[in-house]
């Protein structure tokens, strides 16, 4: 039997910036996010100059006929407009919607970045201790290697961002980095592996 050869590539996954910020606790995630709006804007931008793919992953609402333009019109209209606006959707990118914290779950992402050959991924987005753990644990699961911008992360609660982020190093083999020094275009054998439980 034939062995399928591995993927090398990597792809951008952002993670639920398409908010209206009128949840419980959005006041303290929008703080985080504009602080974090620098190093997503240049994650995005760079990744859009080496020809890296970007695929959006959001939240639904429970509106399960959005598409990312509704998305993106609903949270223009929200109470932050100012951090949606600098990164919505470019031609070309890729969107998924989700409606749990896991962007795999019950999802067509796995299945997506396989056809675009991506076996790396860099997670960028909200919330650092929610979606973006739960997403790279998930990433990890399935053989992908995770990466996370860690200036294009927003979180609520900063002692278990600080937690999630050493877990994700820790137990998944995540690298963490910068949005400017992430490697957008990097190939390898993919061997990689972080610890096992047991």
């Amino acid at each position: 039997m034939a062995t399928k050869s591995r993927s090398t590539g990597t792809a951008v996954v952002l993670l639920d910036m398409l908010n209206r910020y009128e949840h419980d606790q959005a006041d303290e995630l929008a703080a985080t996010v504009a602080n974090a709006l620098d190093g997503v804007r240049t994650l995005l931008d760079r990744a859009h100059e080496a020809g890296t793919p970007v695929v959006y992953v959001n939240d639904n609402h429970g509106d399960w006929n959005s598409s990312s333009e509704e998305l993106s019109k609903q949270a223009l209209a929200g109470r932050h407009p100012e951090l949606v606006a600098p990164i919505l959707p470019r031609d070309g990118d890729s969107f998924v919607i989700k409606a749990r914290h896991n962007g795999f779950y019950e999802t067509p992402l796995e299945y997506l970045l396989g056809q675009m050959s991506v076996d790396r991924i860099v997670f960028a987005g909200q919330v650092t201790e929610q979606c973006v753990l739960y997403s790279a644990l998930d990433a990890y699961v399935r053989h992908f290697r995770p990466v996370i911008a860690v200036d294009a992360v927003a979180a609520i609660h900063e002692d278990l961002a600080e937690a999630a982020l050493r877990m994700m190093e820790r137990n998944m083999g995540a690298e963490l980095t910068g949005a400017a020094e992430v490697a957008l275009s990097e190939t390898g054998d993919g061997t990689e592996e972080g610890p096992r439980c047991g």
